[in-house]
């Protein structure tokens, strides 16, 4: 798997942000981009074919890691609430 998801920080002029990437060989795929395609009904191999420097784990990693992001956590309530 040459691409590997991550969390980076991304700045612009008027702020900055944290946002989960795939690092591959020309530069940087956003997994919110490999989200979308996957709803919009693309298969893996079709991804695989509009980003030939991905792989198909690469694939599977960014939904996992999506997923992962979006997962129901059980938080504590402070004392009292």
């Amino acid at each position: 798997m040459r691409g590997v998801a991550s969390q980076q920080r991304a700045s612009s002029l008027s702020d900055s942000y944290d946002v989960a990437v795939i690092d591959i060989a020309d530069g940087l795929l956003g997994v919110a981009t490999v989200v979308a395609l996957v709803a919009e009904g693309q298969t893996t191999e079709g991804i695989l074919a509009l980003y030939p420097d991905l792989e198909a784990d690469d694939v599977r990693e960014a939904l996992l890691f999506a997923a992962e992001a979006v997962r129901e956590r059980a938080l504590p309530l402070a004392a009292g609430e």
